[in-house]
């Protein structure tokens, strides 16, 4: 298993962010985060929770596997719910967070039992 490299994910976060010409202070609105956790998840210095990196996702359009590991995924491939949400599909939206964010705790927790 890869080992997480967090200083690069806030590296990459950063360049994300920077590029979309927004400040810390901004994505950290956009994400419900004060700007003081965004800077140290930016320097790889704090370590978020898996809700919090599911909400820096979806505020920078970016895949979980470009701030992980750098890779890029093909346009299209990411699922529905990165995608902002109008009114009629905003409930299936929020179902399918809820359904990831259970998912991949899931996941954690079986990579922390091995």
């Amino acid at each position: 298993m890869k080992e997480l490299d967090y200083v690069k994910i806030g590296m990459r976060i950063r360049q994300i962010r920077k590029a979309k010409g927004w400040s810390q202070d901004e994505l950290a609105k956009k994400c419900g985060i004060s700007m003081s956790f965004l800077g140290h998840i930016e320097r790889g210095t704090r370590i978020m929770s898996l809700e919090t990196f599911v909400g820096i996702c979806g505020a920078l359009g970016a895949g979980a596997d470009e701030l992980l590991w750098g890779v890029a995924l093909a346009e299209g491939s990411m699922l529905d719910i990165w995608e902002p949400a109008d009114q009629k599909t905003q409930n299936k939206n929020t179902d399918s967070y809820a359904m990831y964010v259970r998912i991949m705790k899931s996941v954690a927790e079986i990579i922390n039992e091995a």
